[in-house]
């Protein structure tokens, strides 16, 4: 869901397509999508086309994954994602996959090639053994490409993949960069998900660009809900530094050519009890990225899970970390911040 051009909380819907029956209803549920966004009739056509050839390639290359649909934003600004995540066979050879005239047995022969073409934006991460994910964004007709989402992605998912989910993810520019974080409601349902929203409503609605400020204005307001887990950066790209403030056990990591580092957060619960808050300041330089995620995922993944992830668009790296360590017995976020190349 979309507040604004630029400042977001979101939602995904998740489908498992492990079957080719499955493909028209994925198609279906995202050429919807995109009549709901306004986008013209061959633009939604579009759409159904790029959909259908990353599902059937789940399939037919994959034996079965998981097709992840969000719409964003409003006019010229409106933009379906659409990623495919597998554990299949993946390969070394992208400029392959991608290439104009090779298409994907049994589908409708279009190939990775004239899906690149037909989407705003493209990306394609495949490792052998690991497998493949796939980004597409599209947008209306004409629409060029976001540059936001070269500098942040975000991906949630519910415990069950179906109904609202607990832990929520939000971002909004500071004017020199962006303020970002992930909330993690107290257990899993209609209750956690109204926790971690009313937090994400708070860092968006505010002016303020301290974590621990925003953190105090969100433990205010989340006095009458189970409360959450909530850490919030901000990456200012005129310093090169990264503020951190947190509570609970939502993780953040920094990842560069050094290598990779957890930012410790405080204990307690936003909403309930929080210890009086600290602020940390970090050097990040250029080409590092914020990891930032729920306990949904285990801690215990490193870089060595994800070879090369990093090269690829947040969104990408948002997916390939979820594949990596994430539980199916709990709800899921993770939120990737880029730092200026």
């Amino acid at each position: 869901m979309s507040v604004g051009p630029t400042a977001h909380y979101d939602d995904d819907g998740w489908w498992l397509v492990d079957e080719m029956a499955a493909v028209p209803a994925a198609r279906r549920a995202a050429t919807a999508l995109a009549t709901d966004l306004g986008f013209d009739p061959e633009r939604v056509g579009e759409v159904g086309i790029v959909v259908t050839e990353l599902a059937t390639n789940l399939v037919r290359h994959a034996r079965g994954g998981e097709l992840v649909l969000r719409p964003t934003g409003t006019g010229r600004e409106a933009r379906l994602r659409v990623l495919a995540i597998d554990s299949g066979p993946g390969s070394r050879n992208i400029a392959a996959l991608i290439s104009d005239g090779a298409s994907t047995r049994g589908t409708l022969g279009i190939g990775l090639g004239a899906c690149l073409r037909l989407a705003t934006s493209f990306d394609v991460y495949s490792v052998p053994a690991l497998g493949t994910i796939v980004e597409a964004t599209l947008g209306p007709e004409g629409a060029t490409h976001d540059g936001l989402g070269d500098t942040i992605g975000t991906l949630t998912r519910p415990l069950t993949g179906d109904g609202p989910c607990g832990d929520t993810t939000a971002h909004r520019p500071t004017g020199r960069g962006q303020l970002a974080m992930v909330a993690d409601g107290l257990g899993h349902g209609p209750l956690a998900a109204e926790a971690s929203r009313l937090a994400a409503k708070v860092l968006l609605d505010s002016d303020a660009h301290s974590p621990a400020v925003v953190l105090e204005r969100m433990h205010a307001a989340l006095g009458g809900t189970r409360g959450a887990a909530i850490a919030i950066v901000r990456y200012d790209e005129s310093t090169g530094t990264m503020v951190h403030a947190g509570v609970g056990n939502v993780v953040v990591r920094l990842a560069g050519p050094g290598g990779m580092r957890t930012l410790a957060s405080q204990p307690g619960i936003v909403g309930h009890r929080i210890p009086r808050l600290r602020e940390l300041s970090y050097s990040v330089g250029d080409s590092a990225v914020a990891v930032m995620h729920s306990d949904g995922l285990t801690q215990r993944w490193s870089l060595d899970d994800v070879p090369g992830a990093l090269a690829h668009r947040p969104a990408v790296v948002c997916a390939a970390v979820m594949r990596a360590a994430a539980s199916r017995r709990d709800d899921s976020s993770v939120l990737v911040l880029r730092t200026a190349a």
